[in-house]
């Protein structure tokens, strides 16, 4: 049998760009040279497609803070229509490379943390040139990006969510003071987040009015929407991996203990201080508790039309009661990500991890490539 032929995307136009480069990292040490034959494509900060070295990539910094591309590498593009004449290459998913010939491609396993690759942009630009490709499709990227919108389906579906108000950068800029009156009804304390954007980039933790408006201020420098949540009393981080497609798995839970200065799982937490987190796989609940959690970590990936994998993150509060957080679509992959960890926690290891990912979407993209284009 010949080896599928993946092409790794990674990076992005995007603030958890470096995060994207740690994640590809492992998913390239994760493959299994048996049965794939990687391709590495780097998108850099200006949307630039770049052929990238797997010896660079493998032997590059685990800090985040200098996780570089290779820029002097050859540009590469998607062709939209693979089999059309100067391509280089027939078939879907072909790579044209500059001065080279194309590549076929057989899958992407897009890493591409936050905007323009987590939220339907790649995705759908894949769709287009009939690429299969690991993880949620265009509807269910767009909305589990959109914090806000997540957030609405989520409450309509009768999942609990944490209390919370949505700002626009257009009222933010009309009345600054109306907003923030709006935001002080939910309490102290309180966190202020870009709705489109993840790995905690661009979050800040209020304590008092002037800090809540100082974090508002930094949030709209990431987005032009912003999501002002309540704090949860005695509050505990869970979190649950999911696996599949139309039948999808929950992994076991996992309970995140943040010991940073920060106070609450921010960036610094967790990428560069190595001490900034304790991490307890399984979480320190009961197993009735952990049964409600994979139950509402599958209810939530099946509402957001979600596919491949998928983590969501869970409050509990110090009375025990669970509301959903958020949910990754495309989670952090790197060596000390959450999402492998748990599988493997569960019994998958990350070979096979990687293996089934790609299994599903090719078995997505063969169920839907049977579809009618025409009456």
């Amino acid at each position: 049998m010949s080896k599928k032929r993946v092409a790794i995307v990674f990076g992005g136009r995007s603030a958890e760009h470096e995060i994207a480069i740690l994640s590809a990292r492992f998913v390239l040490e994760s493959l299994d040279r048996e049965r794939f034959e990687p391709v590495l494509v780097g998108i850099d900060k200006q949307g630039r497609w770049l052929l990238q070295e797997e010896a660079l990539l493998l032997q590059g910094s685990r800090d985040p803070r200098l996780a570089r591309l290779n820029q002097s590498m050859p540009e590469a593009a998607l062709a939209p229509h693979p089999s059309s004449p100067g391509s280089g290459a027939s078939g879907p998913g072909a790579l044209s490379i500059v001065g080279r010939e194309g590549l076929g491609i057989d899958v992407v396993f897009p890493v591409l943390h936050g905007p323009f690759g987590e939220d339907g942009c790649i995705q759908g630009l894949l769709a287009m040139a009939g690429v299969p490709h690991v993880g949620a499709g265009v509807l269910g990227s767009a909305v589990g990006m959109d914090k806000d919108v997540m957030k609405r389906l989520l409450r309509d579906a009768g999942l609990p969510l944490v209390a919370h108000q949505t700002l626009t950068l257009d009222a933010w800029e009309k009345g600054r003071a109306a907003c923030v009156e709006r935001a002080l009804e939910l309490g102290f304390p309180a966190f202020v987040k870009p709705a489109c954007l993840g790995s905690s980039v661009g979050v800040a933790k209020a304590k008092t009015a002037v800090e809540l408006e100082q974090g508002i201020d930094a949030a709209f420098e990431f987005d032009v929407k912003v999501i002002v949540e309540a704090g949860v009393p005695g509050v505990r981080e869970l979190e649950c991996a999911v696996l599949g497609n139309d039948a999808p798995r929950a992994s076991r839970v996992g309970e995140i203990v943040v010991s940073h200065p920060d106070g609450f799982y921010s960036y610094a937490a967790k990428y560069v201080d190595e001490h900034g987190v304790e991490m307890h796989m399984p979480a320190r609940i009961t197993e009735d508790e952990e049964r409600e959690i994979q139950c509402l970590a599958l209810r939530t990936f099946t509402a957001l039309e979600c596919a491949g994998l998928a983590r969501v993150d869970f409050f509990r509060s110090g009375e025990g009661a669970l509301y959903v957080n958020e949910i990754n679509t495309i989670p952090g992959f790197t060596a000390i990500s959450m999402y492998p960890k748990l599988w493997e926690l569960s019994g998958v290891p990350a070979t096979a991890l990687v293996t089934e990912l790609l299994e599903l979407a090719l078995q997505r993209a063969a169920r839907r490539s049977g579809l009618r284009s025409s009456r």
